[in-house]
Parts: C-alpha cells; structure tokens; sequence
C-alpha cells in the first residue's frame, strides 16, 4: 500500500476487504526524545486507507501539534479497528490520557469514546463491529476493569467492579469472557452474562494454592524525594502488629512502561513479581511496590517524565522517597531497608545502592543497566545523523552521569547480581563491567549467572533458582 520511506503499521481490514486503514508515521529529525527524556510531542502521526486493487491511499485523519502528536500504543492485540458505519476507532493520548477516539472513513474530526483521566488497555469488538469491550483503571487507578461503549459514541459503561482486576475482555453474544484475578488468586478465565461472574475453569487454580495465607497489598501514596506523588502497593507481613519492627523491601518494577497493580498482574513477569512480593511479606518483610516515573497508568505526563532514565535518572527520586517512607513507618527497622527489581528496576536497585548506601542496606539486581552510555551512542538514522557531534558527546556525559557505574565510588552495601548470559534485551557485559568495578572497591557482591538463559527467564528452574537465591541474600545481608 502506497510504499514510502516513513513508517507505516498497524493496518486494518474494511469489512468488505476492498480497503486497509492503517498508520503512517514519518521520518523526521525530531522523532526523537528530547533532551529532557521526554517524549511528550513530536511530527503528527496521521490515518490513511488505501484501495486494496491498486494500493493507492490518502490521509483521512492527522493528530494535532502537541500532547499526543507522538503514538502511543495501548496493550492490546490490535490498535486499530474499522467498526460499523465505517468508522475508524484508535488510542489517541490528546488529553493526555490514553483514550479510545473514532474517526469517519472520509475523513472529519475524531470524537472521543472515552473521556476521563484513566487509561485504555485490551480492545475487542462485538461481533456486529458496534460495540468495544475495553479494560481501563477507570475510577480505579491501580486496578484494572472491564467497560464497554458503542462505536457511535455515548457513555462507557462499567461490566465489572470491586476490589478484584478484569482485563483482556471478549464479548460473547450478550456476555463478556475476560481474565481475571485478585489480591489471593492468580489470573483464570470468567464469563460474565448479567450480574454473575463464573469461573470457567475453578479448578485451573491447584486445590493446594495458598491463596487464604496471602496478604492484600495495600495502596499507599507517598511523596519523591523532589515531592513528586507516586503509588505503590504496600505488602504487610502477616505477623505484623503494633511495636513489631521488620525489614523491609523496596520493588521496582521493569519496563519502565509498566503499573504494578493491586492484585495478580496480567503480564508473565510481573505476576512472577507480585508472587515474590507475597513470599517475602510471609517471611516477615514489609514490601513496597512503587510505581515510579515514567511507568504508565497516571497520564503522559507521569510517563514522559523530564529527566527521566539516561537524561537524567528523575526516578532515583522516587526509589529514594519510597526509602524515607518506609524509614519513618513504625513498624519497619529503619537501618534494614533493601531494594531488588529486574531490567529496568534492576537499573534503578543499582542507582539506590550507589548513591544511597546510607538508606539503602542491600539489593537484588537482575539483569540491571549500569551504564545507559554504552546503550545511547550515535546510530544510522536521521535524527543521529542531524546532531552535532558536540550534543552527540553532551548527551553521553548526561547518559553516564544518570547511570549507577557514575557514583559506584560511593556504594557500599552488599548486592547480589543476577544475569542470563544470553540476554538479549540487556547487554551481559552491563554486569561484566559492574562486577570489575565492584571488586575494584572492595564493596561484596555475590553474582548468580544462568548459561544459556534471556532477559524474561524462559525456564521455571530459572525462576526459581534465583528468587531462592535472592531470598537467601536478603536473609544473610538484610
């Protein structure tokens, strides 16, 4: 379809099959982040659809300058859907939030389905294309739930409630089928005709699983270091009570376009994650989830945070908030405080570690950057290309400058590193290089390195080592 230099995705169908609508981004010097990490604008990204007979196309629709003149994809299968009346319905983050928005196939202004500060996650359509089923954290913001609106347009409508989370929702006739979980027990299948919610597979669940030892996390905000307000999920031990004073963890999470939510998560992961967080909350730790800057879930602006990551490192501030928070509870032994967290929360357990040894007394790093330098130099693209080799040169200052190998002079708390040596998503030699700095100083690390294995383990052995591994850590150094 009308071939060109820019990037085109996510295409769709006509019902008829004679057209196929789809993205176009172009290529363009200011496609990049800028050099405060954010990504809040850059070229509209624009809608075409293009005769399937001969391929020729034309723009129907083309986002506005400002907030979400940059895409922004929902986590759903598709992010685009020709519905009925020949209708275009895409994610739009206009208003900043990401929202559902339908434009005619001839072109016009887009009408907005789903207004709210909330955002948009797991599309599907009914059957006759007039109805989209949808999760979101609307009314609920570190939860997930179903809702459903009309392709035409009018006001969303709530399918599921309550404390439990609803997500990748599919209507079924008059019911919806969609996966869910809650603070005990892990995602399973339900459908949902009417009010009542059936499980469609109870004993998917092992009759064995200690769902009733579990604890309910609880939502807490606490304010950064720079007073910027985050939540997290606060894990209590089930022991815990008044004058009893416990260690306590700090998780981050990976990503960093990630929310950890208040239940069993929907991504493989981090419901691995959220398990973890139950075992140490049993072992006596109190455990604070934090879902820092430039995750997703609270709007574009907390996503496309200034300074984030290798422009500046701004989530330290709320690793090191989430420290002073736990520091000041009365039931947390302030000098017992660690961290642990994967790729990019293995990258912000280092950052703790080395800059805040005196809060911070241990930490599991998995597969953690430690240098975003050797991850941002000059590539072959058009917008390298257009930088001057003296701004090239400032933004690997800055790039070092925001990752942990620039204050590793000041670590001194004990870490234990952990890696696949088959990574693919970050560099082995992140940990190489930290492991010869580490020892140069004399700070003690222990290092679990697994051959053959990548970035999201791959085996159930994996998993499992190293989180006995890290269990056993923090019971010797924390």
């Amino acid at each position: 379809m009308e071939p060109t230099v820019d990037r085109d995705s996510n295409p769709v169908w006509s019902p008829d099959g004679k057209q196929i609508a789809y993205m176009r981004a172009l290529v363009t010097a200011r496609a990049g982040r800028g050099n405060d990490g954010a990504r809040r604008a850059g070229e509209p990204w624009t809608i075409r659809v293009a005769f399937v007979a001969d391929g020729a196309g034309r723009q129907i629709w083309k986002a506005d300058e400002g907030p979400g003149s940059v895409f922004h994809a929902m986590e759903s299968a598709n992010q685009m859907y020709w519905a009925a009346g020949d209708r275009i319905v895409f994610p739009w983050e206009k208003t900043g939030w990401q929202h559902l928005y339908s434009v005619a196939v001839e072109g016009g202004a887009a009408a907005l389905l789903t207004p709210g500060n909330f955002e948009v996650e797991h599309v599907a359509f009914s059957e006759d294309r007039k109805e989209l089923v949808f999760s979101s954290n609307q009314g609920d913001i570190d939860r997930r739930h179903i809702w459903r609106v009309a392709a035409a347009g009018g006001p969303p409508r709530a399918v599921t409630t309550g404390e439990g989370l609803e997500w990748s929702p599919v209507l079924a006739g008059g019911a919806v089928v969609f996966l869910h979980a809650d603070a005990r027990n892990p995602a399973r299948a339900a459908i949902q005709a009417g009010d009542q919610i059936k499980d469609l597979a109870p004993d998917s669940i092992p009759a064995d699983f200690p769902a009733n030892s579990l604890v309910v996390p609880q939502q807490v905000v606490f304010s950064a270091s720079d007073g910027m307000k985050i939540h997290g999920q606060l894990f209590l031990p089930p022991d815990s009570g008044p004058g009893k004073r416990h260690s306590a963890l700090v998780f981050m999470h990976g990503g960093s376009r990630r929310q950890m939510l208040l239940g069993w998560h929907y991504m493989d992961y981090y419901n691995n994650a959220y398990g973890m967080n139950q075992y140490l909350a049993s072992l006596g730790y109190v455990v604070l989830s934090i879902n820092y800057r430039s995750g997703i879930g609270y709007g574009m602006d907390f996503r496309e945070a200034i300074n984030q990551g290798s422009s500046g490192a701004s989530e330290y501030h709320d690793v090191e908030g989430a420290g002073l928070y736990l520091r000041e509870r009365a039931d947390v032994d302030a000098a017992h405080i660690g961290l642990w967290g994967g790729s990019y929360g293995g990258y912000l357990t280092a950052m703790g570690l080395s800059r805040g040894s005196d809060l911070f007394a241990a930490g599991v790093d998995f597969h953690g950057v430690h240098d975003w330098s050797a991850r941002t130099g000059g590539g072959a693209n058009a917008a390298a290309e257009s930088t001057p080799d003296a701004a090239r040169q400032e933004a690997a200052r800055v790039a070092f400058e925001s990752s942990p190998m620039a204050s590793v002079k000041t670590w001194r708390s004990p870490v234990l590193l952990i890696h696949g040596d088959d990574d693919r998503n970050v560099n082995f030699s992140e940990t190489v290089t930290l492991v010869a700095a580490l020892r140069q100083q004399g700070v003690y690390f222990e290092q679990l390195i697994i051959p053959d294995e990548i970035h999201g383990f791959l085996r159930h052995g994996s998993w499992l080592m190293a989180y006995h591994r890290a269990v056993d850590f923090f019971k010797r150094k924390l």
